[in-house]
């Protein structure tokens, strides 16, 4: 029982993590010092997707599952719980360029709200 929790609170912690890669230099318009973490977040995903890296909470995902009796994830996390239950597969490439848009706009957003900033102080 404890390591399903332990399971769910890792699953919940991923889907978190993706979000704030996609999502997460928009609090870079309040907070532009974020951008550093985003940046980490962003890079670090890119090199699990480009490298094929093991991400540390699927890894943690896959000994919870294992300890609580269940067989650890057929791919990794995008595959298992991203790809084809939120888009179809044949779109991958679609929502990938659709993500760094994302990224690329929220991180011009949060460029233009720090420079605002440091004409309205000037």
């Amino acid at each position: 029982m404890p390591y399903r929790v332990l399971m769910t609170a890792v699953l919940v912690a991923h889907f978190a993590f993706l979000a704030y890669v996609v999502l997460g230099g928009f609090l870079t318009w309040r907070w532009p010092r974020a951008i550093w973490f985003h940046l980490a977040a962003v890079v670090w995903g890119v090199l699990v997707v480009a490298a094929s890296l093991e991400c540390p909470l699927t890894w943690a995902e896959d000994w919870a599952r294992r300890r609580a009796g269940e067989a650890p994830l057929a791919g990794g996390f995008i595959d298992t719980y991203v790809e084809n239950v939120i888009y179809p597969p044949q779109y991958l490439h679609e929502v990938r360029a659709l993500c760094a848009l994302v990224v690329l706009a929220s991180w011009a957003g949060g460029y233009a709200a720090w420079r605002r900033r440091r004409q309205v102080r000037r």
